[in-house]
């Protein structure tokens, strides 16, 4: 199994070498390294070439222009040949057995589409972010995200995904919108396009919180006029996935076959998928047949989880 890792760089020089290391170091060594910097105007490229011009895993790209976060998303999968592609922000770290436990978990796992875990929080901040209590299969997600905005993911660099999932996704055009928070499109994006998405909690990537994060504790930033510029951002990209894929204007009326895709559906799942259905402009009979299956699926396999 190919593994290609792309690492997105923004003047980050004082930690881009660092997380290089962090993949080369790696127990189970991977096939590329692909270095995407995005016209850093510090001392990156520099330093990148300096100490991995001529490494043989390690693929520099030296964009000309600076296009944001997407457009490196976008550049690096281009240049990938991996089956399996591990996602990487400069300023993070992965763990020595980060590759081994992901290789080991597609091969145990051939369901799963896109795969994300826990991150150990250091720096300004240390504390271990979960998301859930327990490695989850968290199913298919496609509808409830294109009509519930759901978010299932974590940080950049605790994603990896099948290639097959990132040719339905990438590229996608809307570089100014997504300059930063990039990862959004890969979260909702491998959703949209009908990922079926395992969480493994084990925490295996060390994200750094720093003053520089791109998004990480700007929460006073976020005004009303940002919010509603978010929001237009992530309806352009709805969109522009729901053409791509070509999917039907009655996709949603199979929102309860979807909920079955999760094995043991939390309470939370379960309350998200049933106010869908009770609040979609369905007929009578056939909101009633899809909530039966919401309840019947929820209360036959929540306790086998929990």
């Amino acid at each position: 199994m190919k593994v290609s890792v792309l690492i997105n760089n923004y003047n980050y020089q004082q930690y881009v070498v660092d997380a290089i290391n962090s993949v080369i170091n790696q127990s189970v060594p991977v096939s590329e390294i692909i270095v995407v910097d995005d016209k850093s105007t510090d001392d990156s490229v520099k330093i990148l070439q300096d100490n991995f011009a001529n490494h043989e895993t390690v693929n520099l790209v030296l964009k000309e222009v600076n296009q944001g976060q997407l457009s490196s998303f976008n550049e690096g999968f281009n240049r990938a040949s991996g089956d399996i592609i591990c996602f990487l922000d400069a300023d993070d770290l992965y763990k020595e057995n980060y590759i081994q436990e992901v290789v080991s978990f597609y091969k145990e796992h051939p369901k799963c589409d896109f795969l994300f875990c826990s991150a150990e929080l250091f720096g300004n901040e240390e504390r271990i972010a979960h998301c859930y209590d327990k490695t989850r299969d968290l199913g298919i997600s496609r509808i409830i995200t294109l009509y519930s905005k759901a978010w299932i993911g974590h940080r950049t660099s605790t994603v990896s995904m099948r290639r097959q999932v990132l040719e339905n996704l990438l590229p996608i055009p809307y570089l100014e919108d997504w300059r930063i928070r990039a990862d959004d499109c890969l979260v909702y994006g491998a959703s949209i396009v009908g990922a079926r998405k395992f969480y493994l909690a084990n925490p295996l990537v060390k994200y750094r919180v720093h003053g520089n994060n791109g998004h990480y504790g700007r929460g006073k930033e976020r005004t009303p006029e940002y919010l509603q510029k978010y929001d237009r951002c992530v309806e352009r990209l709805f969109s522009f996935l729901v053409e791509k894929m070509s999917y039907s204007s009655h996709l949603c009326e199979q929102a309860h076959t979807e909920f079955q895709t999760i094995p043991h559906p939390l309470e939370k799942e379960f309350k998200t998928y049933r106010s869908l259905v009770k609040w979609g402009n369905f007929s009578f009979v056939r909101k009633i047949i899809m909530l039966l299956s919401l309840y019947t699926h929820y209360y036959s396999k929540r306790d086998a989880f929990h």
